[in-house]
């Protein structure tokens, strides 16, 4: 392993070895646990990568499933270790979505389509202030500080000079006229927006109201996709109190074949960039009345 790779990913790789060898010992999930005595789901989520695993866990796995060579176990173990480091986001608390920083931080890719709130990598200071207190207006204000910190951080991925994620974003036009904070706010969110979206990793593309139905009125999804050939693509979607992973190949070209229908309704990069300068300009006027 990589020094360089995040202990979320570690997890990762680490659950889909345990998987593997559990499926080339011809045993389900319910069978593991049964052995061991402990529950099915917390076999699934060592396998997802969702829940920290211990040596003792590889070393009891690694012998229901009677791996022989110790240098396969050693290698495991090591991988257990080094999963249990934590990532520059635990230094802010109990973040709620830090699995997905986890595996966004790693990325090399990321399609997102946003039908409410400009996309979080593309925020500026004061649109991510609004966003976050609006969204959460029973937390501290210490805690709203913490997560627009954590924010601003992640923009880090997109502002690298060496190896920048590669992010394309499909915008609802609603995104664009929902006025977060101010007008003023707004005006220069949007102008940040143009700027940001030509740089040449960033594709920034706004599907109009003309449009009508589309297939992403189901709401917002993230596809995360990964230099690693071993590490599968992640269909990544936010909810109040869980947030869900999808990574079943069938799951993801779903969602992929539907990001590829937005895109095709999305107005082009120019026109969606006019679009944006056009919006910019009419929250200039306003806030100069």
């Amino acid at each position: 392993m990589a020094s360089n790779v995040n202990p979320t990913v570690r997890r990762r790789r680490l659950g889909q070895e345990l998987r593997r060898l559990r499926e080339l010992k011809g045993m389900t999930a319910e069978e593991v646990a049964e052995r061991l005595l402990v529950s099915q789901s917390k076999i699934s989520r060592l396998e997802n990568g969702r829940r920290s695993i211990s040596q003792r866990d590889v070393r009891d796995l690694c012998g229901v499933y009677e791996v022989e060579d110790q240098r396969i176990v050693d290698s495991l173990m090591q991988m257990a270790k080094d999963s249990r480091q934590q990532g520059w986001w635990h230094a802010f608390g109990d973040i709620p979505y830090s699995v997905y920083i986890g595996l966004e931080t790693d990325a090399e890719s990321l399609r997102v389509y946003e039908p409410q709130i400009i996309t979080g990598l593309l925020q500026t200071r004061p649109y991510a202030e609004a966003i976050v207190r609006g969204g959460a207006p029973e937390a501290t204000e210490t805690e709203n500080d913490k997560r627009v910190e954590v924010r601003l951080r992640r923009q880090s991925r997109v502002a690298a000079e060496r190896d920048p994620l590669r992010l394309w974003v499909v915008l609802d036009e609603a995104s664009l006229r929902r006025v977060v904070g101010s007008r003023q706010v707004m005006r220069e969110q949007l102008e940040y927006l143009v700027e940001m979206s030509q740089q040449p990793h960033i594709t920034v593309q706004v599907l109009p109201f003309d449009v009508g139905a589309h297939p992403g009125l189901s709401g917002q999804y993230s596809i995360l996709e990964f230099s690693d050939a071993a590490d599968s693509s992640v269909v990544y979607i936010e909810g109040v109190t869980s947030d869900l992973y999808l990574e079943k190949a069938h799951d993801v070209q779903k969602y992929t074949v539907m990001y590829e229908h937005l895109r095709a309704q999305a107005l082009n990069v120019e026109q969606s960039r006019q679009l944006i300068e056009d919006i910019a300009k009419e929250y200039a006027r306003e806030y100069a009345r």
